[in-house]
């Protein structure tokens, strides 16, 4: 017990440390995971030992991985993702598996081992990937959306080569025996019927009691268990879970699963990558350096052009598709699974899976610095580019200017149109450029903080101009711009918050509108007259409490920079506008 409790010590104290610091830096919570188990391995400071039962332990990891994997994967989703995950992800991984079958044949590898190998590597990081997508808030990005369907497919894909790769050994068979089969039928028939009649009743029964551990008891019951069966038959245990997980997609409890096992997962899953970096060979790394990075470089660099090359043929643009090729073009977590199923059944040499773990592993601590290069690099560029493909903007004379064409300022547009009132549009942003275009409208790529763009766009003629730009410092700059060069010009400016009308009204900007006030107090009065209150009395409300608000944000503005006169003058506005509609309801009821 002593020395168990002293090896979680040391596991989860060094995560402990490691994790925030290089998620602090930028580099992601799984390189933290990874450097914390080379430097607690036997090759590192060597005060975590057995090594492989952490990794065989926390292996439960990718189990619950899948499990919830599985969980998300519903026809309907699929069916809407089927072009780019049938195609893209199934061409990423065929031609990433051939060309690195090539490579190992010219080497003098087997057949056998060049599949099992080339087909490891051809897979990438699920967890690594969708982690640093999610921390960077391009999931919903084109590129995004493309990497997980590529990481999707390889899921897909993981799975029943986990159950085919040890049919590979030369044991006298070269399929599953009919035996096996058979089982591996009646397993999955049984879980097709448990999860419609047993499974889903069992779960009303346990939510009904309002225990959450026992919910979250019975969920990881059913998730060992079918791993349990899938072992017992010699098969994959993620096979398994990940096919429950299917079958439980579409069932009511599926997030509450999802919240469940989440903790477990990570935890789980961060344990893996420690084991993972615990298991990397330094003496290898420090015996042949050049080698192993030379090794690495080589894997990053052919894989990511690979990926660019496929993305492209899909139509994917450059700058989306150099983007999807750094987030998914590092080795994956499941190489380390097929590696390990390769070294139990004798299918490649031990030296060359042990050098390649070491090589994936880089390929994982290397990926998020060439994501931040790239970040630097494309900031660089931008800022030394001295010729922006800007458009060339007609001077109309407009007698409007609207800079920001988001869901804000398209609203002025169509108002304008319906009155024929000219106006010159001009928003900075090409993916949103593109997209308005397609319905016909006519907006300017350009840059409105800058002076030169607003005089071509005429502003010196302008009398008005709609400030509805999404970026805060963009939207100041170009408010400043204008007041200092264009006095005469009225800004009506859309702002993000109370700090931000602040900034404008520092410059004397004319009209100044929070985005989000006005459909707020309408929506609030549709739902005090759904609530039965009269439609005379509530305008009549939201008119009071949008002239008292109006009068506040004057009133904080002039205190903005004193926190205690800004807090006081607050609480006292808040008191007098309880107080006025206090008196306006009571005069109200001696009306009646």
């Amino acid at each position: 017990m002593n020395s168990f409790i002293n090896q979680a010590l040391v596991l989860i104290g060094s995560a402990v440390i490691l994790v925030p610091i290089f998620t602090r830096l930028g580099l992601g919570s799984i390189l933290g995971y990874l450097i914390a188990g080379i430097l607690v391995g036997p090759f590192g400071f060597d005060h975590a030992h057995e090594t492989e039962n952490i990794k065989h332990f926390s292996e439960l990891g990718v189990i619950l991985l899948l499990f919830i994997i599985g969980l998300e994967i519903q026809p309907k989703k699929l069916w809407q993702m089927r072009t780019k995950l049938v195609g893209l992800g199934g061409l990423q991984v065929l031609v990433c598996t051939l060309v690195f079958m090539g490579i190992g044949l010219q080497l003098g590898l087997s057949t056998v081992s060049t599949v099992v190998i080339g087909f490891a590597l051809s897979l990438s990081s699920t967890a690594f990937a969708l982690q640093t997508l999610s921390e960077r808030s391009q999931l919903g990005t084109e590129f995004g959306q493309s990497s997980f369907a590529v990481l999707l497919m390889q899921d897909l894909l993981a799975i029943p080569a986990l159950a085919i790769i040890p049919t590979l050994a030369d044991t006298g068979s070269s399929s599953l025996n009919m035996g096996t089969f058979l089982k591996f039928v009646l397993i999955i028939t049984f879980l097709v019927f448990a999860s419609r009649f047993m499974i889903r009743p069992i779960f009303r029964v346990i939510s009904a009691t309002r225990i959450r551990e026992l919910f979250t008891a019975v969920t990881l019951v059913i998730v060992l268990g079918v791993a349990a069966l899938m072992l017992s038959i010699g098969l994959s245990a993620a096979l398994g879970t990940f096919i429950a997980g299917v079958l439980l997609a579409d069932s009511e409890y599926r997030h509450e699963l999802e919240a469940d096992l989440g903790p477990f997962k990570n935890l789980l899953m961060g344990l893996f990558f420690i084991g993972v970096g615990m298991s990397v060979n330094l003496d290898l790394v420090i015996s042949k350096p050049l080698m192993v990075i030379g090794l690495s470089v080589a894997y990053l660099i052919f894989k990511h052009l690979l990926l660019f090359f496929i993305a492209r043929s899909f139509k994917m643009d450059k700058m989306n598709s150099k983007l999807m090729s750094l987030a998914i073009g590092q080795g994956g977590e499941f190489a380390f699974v097929i590696f390990g199923i390769a070294l139990t059944y004798n299918l490649a040499d031990p030296d060359i899976l042990s050098l390649l773990t070491v090589v994936i592993t880089i390929s994982m601590a290397m990926s998020p610095l060439l994501i931040l290069l790239n970040d630097k690099y494309e900031a660089i560029a931008c800022k030394n580019s001295n010729t922006p493909n800007y458009d060339t903007i007609q001077d109309e004379s407009p007698e409007v200017i609207i800079a920001g064409f988001g869901r804000f300022g398209q609203i002025f547009a169509r108002v304008l149109r319906t009155q024929k009132i000219p106006f010159t549009a001009i928003d900075r942003d090409p993916n949103q450029i593109e997209l308005v275009r397609r319905f016909s409208h006519k907006v300017y790529y350009g840059d409105a903080s800058r002076l030169d763009i607003l005089e071509a766009a005429g502003i010196a003629k302008a009398k008005y101009f709609v400030l509805a730009i999404d970026d805060v410092e963009d939207s100041i700059k170009a408010a400043k711009t204008i007041r200092e060069k264009y006095p005469h010009v009225k800004i009506f400016a859309r702002s993000r918050n109370r700090g931000h009308s602040f900034d404008m009204m520092d410059m004397g900007v004319h009209r100044i509108k929070r985005e989000t006030f006005d459909s707020s107090l309408n929506f609030a009065s549709d739902l005090l007259i759904e609530m039965g209150q009269s439609e005379e009395k509530v305008h009549a409300l939201i008119k009071k409490f949008a002239a008292h608000d109006l009068a506040m944000i004057t009133e904080q503005h002039k205190v903005r920079n004193d926190e205690k006169q800004f807090l006081s003058v607050y609480h006292q506005a808040q008191a007098q506008l309880a107080e006025v509609l206090s008196r306006d309801d009571s005069s109200g009821v001696e009306q009646k």
